[in-house]
């Protein structure tokens, strides 16, 4: 089904804004209300986290689509996930309204899908205030002895440029690395090594992939754990960062810039393109 980019839009349009716990806490309330609503007009089933930070009492929101035989309900479930918050004075487009936005298309297209297992849909609060929404739930997974077949999270997945050399090299990268910003990077740690190979297949017909196997959790390559899959990391789960490299790339990043406006929908929509390849390849019958 071709991307709906006026949908994409007006997800985008409501999304973008500061969306930080201190400076801007209505909005991101706001925000965390609007991913409900739509997890439940996709037919999902919704459930909230709540977890204790910074002296409060913040959410993470879950919308899960079963598999409608009964003897799939029981099987490992994917996760799809990306953070809502944002850092103080940007109304964070490409971070992260970018992976939201697209989170939410492909939430509206599973139900038509055959699923072979369960797909957890989870918008992460506090990324920004150093993972602790992503904390809090894989510390949960770990507590209660779940298993997930992998996590992959979305990390600013919004902004391209087809231009030379607008692509920054992150320090220490061991593979070569296109200087043209149109790419999405895929990271996986050693562990996710197979997770990663998967995603890396079934996106690259939809756009340029540069998949990387970090060694250990990335701990000397620390531009690569800098988003919610390294909470998965550390608890020992599989899990992968899809991402556009950020400041690598984007000017804008965590600055007052990051609007609507500077945002390449063609992009977002191939990374939706991609995402769902990987969804069919991953949790659905062929």
């Amino acid at each position: 089904m071709p991307i709906d980019h006026n949908r994409l839009r007006e997800d985008l349009q409501v999304l973008v804004g500061e969306r930080h716990p201190i400076t801007s806490p209505n909005r991101l309330r706001q925000t965390e209300s609007y991913l409900r609503h739509r997890f439940s007009e996709a037919r999902l089933i919704v459930t909230t986290q709540p977890f204790l930070a910074l002296e409060n009492t913040f959410h993470n929101m879950i919308g899960t689509a079963l598999p409608e035989k009964r003897s799939f309900q029981s099987a490992l479930p994917l996760i799809l996930a990306a953070h809502f918050d944002t850092v103080e004075g940007s109304p964070g487009a490409d971070d992260n309204a970018s992976a939201l936005a697209v989170i939410l298309h492909v939430a509206r297209q599973v139900k038509a899908l055959p699923l072979v297992r369960p797909i957890r849909f989870i918008a992460f609060n506090l990324e920004e205030e150093h993972l602790l929404g992503s904390q809090a739930y894989t510390s949960l997974l770990r507590k209660n002895g779940e298993t997930i077949h992998g996590a992959i999270v979305l990390e600013c997945v919004g902004y391209a440029s087809h231009q030379p050399n607008s692509q920054k090299i992150p320090p220490g990268v061991p593979i070569a690395v296109p200087t043209t910003g149109n790419f999405l990077a895929v990271i996986g740690n050693e562990r996710s090594h197979h997770l990663t190979g998967s995603v890396a297949k079934a996106m690259k017909p939809h756009l340029p992939i540069v998949p990387l196997i970090v060694p250990g959790n990335g701990e000397k390559l620390p531009d690569t754990r800098r988003s919610d899959h390294t909470s998965f990391w550390e608890q020992g789960f599989p899990a992968v960062m899809l991402t556009d490299t950020a400041n690598f790339r984007n000017p804008h990043y965590h600055r007052p810039t990051d609007t609507l406006e500077t945002l390449n929908l063609d992009f977002i929509a191939a990374v939706a393109d991609g995402l769902m390849a990987t969804v069919i390849e991953l949790a659905s019958q062929p």
